[in-house]
């Protein structure tokens, strides 16, 4: 059976602020721990008024320090926007300071617009070579070596590769890396993506066989209606996005996809068609026939729900009716 985790993209409500935001993640965070999720990720965003999750390894080290065993990791850092150096060194000092709880995801794009990843120094190297680097620097001291990440070096932090596309499932199996596919934003290449990577990997000094991790946006509640109307918060900021209008996560709406015209509408079904919404035994059924489709070895559950204690009973839900928790 299939592993439960959470991502975390630390989203902004309407009416909130960032310091709400972080606060409820924690409290995500914890109520995940209590459930027996096994890990806690989040994802690195810029220069977007709905998610307050730019400083991911600020965010995970606050995390890390107030619970006790769920592993916490980034899904993930976008590495172009960093020195491969100081990724190393911030993910060694988290290891450090809480030893085999720590993952580092690193994905390719830069996690904003272009002005965004120009102000952020966006790096021009190859994404190959930016990983390579990094898994260089977690690597026991050599002699003759003269930089090393301290804390860091000789330290063995797993390292996944992130992505949505082909090529990035191609990278994870020829460095033998454990694979996390985005089906939260992208749905066209997953079934190619995830046999490609099955099919190619190399099994290395990281992982002797392939490991699949897939990143799924799941609103549960208690019955179809009540989840529908929760995920229509979700519908809004995304169409809200690509009409520029980024302002929070908006408050449900009932019968919103109603309201749409065509255009909306069409934009949405492609979104819509990367989640899971509903009461449990909707929950239970989709997750089955998904799971049966991509053998994942572990979901990484997202959600955006304007309400908090909403939010919890999502998870809770998944943990508690639907028997894949980890405990």
């Amino acid at each position: 059976m299939a592993k439960l985790s959470v991502l975390d993209l630390v989203p902004i409500c309407q009416g909130s602020n960032a310091s709400q935001a972080l606060a409820n993640s924690l409290d995500l965070a914890q109520k995940a721990e209590s459930l027996g999720y096994n890990r806690f990720w989040v994802a690195e965003h810029h220069n977007n008024l709905n998610l307050a999750s730019s400083a991911t390894s600020v965010i995970l080290a606050h995390i890390a320090a107030r619970t006790q065993s769920i592993r916490i990791g980034s899904g993930g850092v976008m590495l172009s926007n960093h020195s491969t150096l100081a990724i190393a060194e911030q993910f060694g000092t988290l290891e450090a300071l809480h030893p085999n709880r720590v993952d580092l995801g690193l994905g390719r794009a830069p996690g904003g617009d272009e002005a965004t990843a120009a102000a952020l120094r966006h790096r021009r190297g190859t994404f190959q070579d930016d990983v390579a680097e990094v898994l260089h620097y977690f690597e026991p001291r050599s002699a003759g070596q003269a930089i090393q990440a301290i804390p860091g070096v000789g330290l063995r932090v797993p390292v996944w590769i992130l992505g949505s596309t082909t090529a990035s499932a191609l990278l994870a199996a020829k460095l033998g890396l454990p694979y996390a596919y985005a089906l939260h934003f992208a749905s066209e290449h997953l079934d190619q993506a995830v046999a490609l990577y099955r099919d190619k990997f190399a099994p290395s000094q990281y992982l002797d066989k392939p490991y699949v991790m897939v990143s799924l946006n799941v609103v549960a509640a208690e019955t179809d209606h009540e989840a529908k109307f929760l995920f229509s918060s979700a519908q809004q900021a995304f169409i809200n996005k690509n009409l520029d209008k980024a302002a929070g996560i908006p408050l449900p709406v009932e019968g919103y996809e109603d309201k749409l015209s065509p255009e909306k509408r069409s934009l949405l079904d492609k979104r819509s068609s990367c989640a899971l919404v509903g009461g449990p035994k909707t929950i239970e059924l989709g997750l089955n026939a998904f799971l049966d489709r991509t053998g994942a070895d572990e979901l990484l559950i997202m959600n955006q729900i304007f309400d908090h204690a909403s939010r919890l009973q999502s998870y809770k839900i998944l943990s508690n009716n639907i028997g894949y928790s980890n405990v």
